[in-house]
């Protein structure tokens, strides 16, 4: 028994010896992590590189958005002198033209098909567009259709496994919501900002004919028209059209269309080629005390009517010049660019209820709309 004791703590001490000696020597064949190796290496790793997101990054949602918004170029010839063709004028003053114009700015993918929406101001008289994604692909785009009195433009590309952003919905926005712009700044690359929205409803900046501006802090600058404003869940909320700005650079104000509008504005411009609005012929002004004596006015608030275009839908309603419009199809309007808005609203040929007040006598009338006629192109 004392034998076989002896030879048991012999061999155990053998044993552990070369255990010992081998995880020194050789830990791999124990199947140890070798320091330094991949394996430790990946427990050594701090958190982030691992895919945990650190508390209050945006990092998914730029990733998520920021593959739908593309970078835009434009190209337009150089324009000719108008006696270019005389050689007695060249003779004289040698070559005469303008040289290429090139414009730079951004797009947001919004449809698999290849719809592209990015500012009218972007692709404005561009003899070539050419839209580059975030994955480096390049391609001619066609335009679709343009709204100038929004700023807005509808693009088509025809490329396979487009990256389509998300519609958010902003109506739902408050003051103070967090939100990141996304577009290609200067030309430098796609470039993520971020910051807050700082106020809504923004209007009578002479931007647009239409303006219910998202404003926001977020740096926004040359380039960036047309690109995307999301909230942090990657989900457009706007697509940002003008900075208010002294130098040319962000000032901490920036302008964004409502994705609202945009959504209404693509759908008309796919559909029709054009944006259908109404429209019931009226010259408006925002109601003052001193138009509001002239025309003998009791009312404080809405919109006095100073013209009225003859035969137009709002004359065959009985509107006249002094009355004052307070409420469109129930909804109050106070200035100039809401009158505009709700009655751009209504569909032409449904008769909507609009209130005013005449003197001092409140009413109610229909007023049948037409179809808004569009804008006239600046002759050159």
């Amino acid at each position: 028994m004392k034998r076989l004791w002896l030879l048991f703590a012999q061999t155990a001490t053998i044993l552990l010896a070369g255990y010992f000696v081998v995880g020194t020597l050789k830990p791999e064949w124990l199947g140890k992590p070798v320091p330094g190796s991949s394996a430790v290496a990946l427990l050594e790793a701090p958190a982030a590189s691992r895919g945990t997101v650190p508390a209050g990054s945006f990092r998914l949602a730029a990733q998520k958005a920021s593959s739908a918004v593309v970078s835009i170029n434009t190209s337009k010839a150089a324009s000719k002198a108008p006696h270019g063709n005389d050689p007695w004028f060249r003779f004289f003053f040698g070559e005469q033209g303008g040289e290429a114009q090139a414009g730079l700015g951004s797009g947001v993918i919004v449809s698999a098909a290849g719809f592209v929406l990015t500012n009218n101001h972007v692709v404005e008289g561009a003899d070539e567009i050419e839209v580059i994604l975030n994955d480096s692909r390049r391609t001619v785009a066609k335009v679709i259709g343009t709204d100038p009195e929004t700023d807005l433009a509808v693009l088509k590309i025809e490329l396979d496994k487009l990256p389509v952003i998300v519609l958010g919905n902003s109506d739902t926005l408050q003051v103070g919501d967090q939100v990141l712009a996304i577009g290609n700044p200067f030309g430098v690359g796609q470039t993520v900002t971020g910051g807050i929205v700082s106020a809504l409803g923004r209007n009578q900046l002479g931007i647009n004919t239409f303006e219910n501006f998202i404003q926001t802090d977020a740096a926004i600058n040359p380039g960036n028209s047309g690109g995307a404003l999301v909230d942090t869940n990657g989900n457009l909320l706007g697509i940002n059209t003008a900075i208010y700005s002294r130098s040319g650079g962000s000032m901490g104000i920036g302008f964004a269309i409502p994705v609202s509008t945009a959504r209404l504005v693509m759908d008309g411009l796919v559909r029709d080629g054009q944006v259908t609005r109404g429209w019931i012929g009226v010259e408006p002004s925002e109601l003052s005390n001193e138009l509001a004596e002239t025309f003998g006015v009791k009312a404080r608030q809405g919109v006095i009517i100073t013209g009225v275009l003859q035969n137009g839908p709002a004359a065959q309603a009985g509107i006249r010049p002094g009355d004052v419009i307070t409420a469109v199809a129930g909804k109050d309007v106070g200035t100039v660019s809401e009158l505009l808005s709700r009655v751009a609203g209504l569909k032409p040929g449904l008769a909507s209820k609009f209130s005013l007040q005449r003197h001092d006598d409140k009413m109610e009338i229909e007023v049948t709309p037409g179809v808004r006629p569009r804008p006239r192109k600046p002759t050159q």
